[in-house]
């Protein structure tokens, strides 16, 4: 597995091993066998404001985007699965998801108004980035939005960051 993070909102501690910790659970919740190349930008909020307005139109800070490199439905899981595997680069066993861009900025605000830890709420944005990735969308209807809601829920209690 690579996580390749790029530190623009100097994080106060290096996160490199809980973000690692972060998506060994999320594969191991969703049973994945292959290797990732993940890209991860921790950034503040003007940064991803920015971003946000330049590729989703919208023109407001958010607390994470997701940019996938395939189009995956994990509704099937069978063809999602071979997808998975015929993406992986010869040289390394990898594939590349694409990237996650994450506002600590925001992270901090909403760990405070939710009541619960900054770990907890950047474990929350990084499952949520991993999903998309993967295929997830909430947007999509209502029953993919409970169930990623649920699958969230799950990995964050696997990863022992339940709320406090």
């Amino acid at each position: 597995m690579a996580l390749l993070i790029e530190n623009r909102h100097n994080a106060r501690e290096d996160l490199q091993v809980f973000f690692e910790g972060i998506i060994k659970k999320t594969w191991e919740h969703l049973k994945l066998e292959i290797q990732a190349e993940i890209s991860l930008l921790l950034t503040d909020n003007a940064e991803i404001q920015r971003l946000n307005r330049l590729y989703r139109g919208k023109d407001k800070a958010t607390d994470v985007l997701s940019f996938p490199l395939l189009a995956l439905d994990p509704l099937d899981r069978a063809a999602w699965l071979k997808e998975l595997e015929e993406k992986q680069v010869p040289e390394n066993g990898e594939v590349m998801l694409g990237d996650i861009v994450i506002s600590v900025e925001k992270a901090e605000e909403q760990a405070k108004e939710y009541g619960h830890g900054i770990k907890r709420e950047l474990g929350f944005l990084m499952i949520h980035g991993l999903l998309h990735l993967l295929g997830y969308d909430h947007e999509r209807n209502q029953e993919e939005e409970q169930s990623m809601n649920t699958m969230q829920e799950a990995i964050l209690l696997e990863c022992e960051l339940p709320r406090d």
